[in-house]
């Protein structure tokens, strides 16, 4: 005599899968919502402390000064003419970083922000200066 066994998932069974499935997959969406924006400022905040700072240190290094605002940051791509000892290019990619959002970072020295420096900073996802989007390179109250 032969006994049959059914080894296949009952409806209910599937079903009970589909929807732990889809609440698992709703938290994880609800937990990762918005973090693009706060990995975007993560990477601008990166840029401008440490990748394009690193850069315009090296080529201060060289050249006795930062480059001028006319120069801009292409003077660590390209050697300015009044450049006395460069040594470039200074970005390891050989091209001006945008920030996270698509936009040129800005530059300007002598900074308005920093007097004894240089400013660094992007205009945020908004792209407008002055608003709190904004990362800088100068104390603000939204640091540490």
């Amino acid at each position: 005599m032969l006994i049959k066994t059914n080894n296949a998932f009952t409806l209910i069974e599937l079903m009970l899968v589909i929807i732990i499935i889809g609440v698992l997959g709703t938290m994880a969406v609800k937990n990762l919502k918005g973090r693009s924006g706060e990995a975007r400022m993560a990477v601008a905040r990166a840029d401008i402390e440490t990748n394009i700072a690193g850069a315009l240190d090296l080529y201060e290094l060289d050249n006795g000064l930062y480059p001028t605002t006319d120069q801009g940051l292409a003077a660590l791509i390209r050697k300015p003419s009044s450049a006395k000892n460069w040594n470039g290019p200074y970005l390891k990619k050989r091209r001006i970083p945008k920030d996270p959002w698509g936009n040129p970072y800005q530059f300007q020295n002598p900074g308005t922000n920093n007097t004894d420096d240089y400013d660094l900073f992007s205009m945020g996802k908004d792209a407008s200066p002055g608003t709190e989007d904004d990362i800088s390179n100068w104390d603000d109250e939204d640091e540490f």
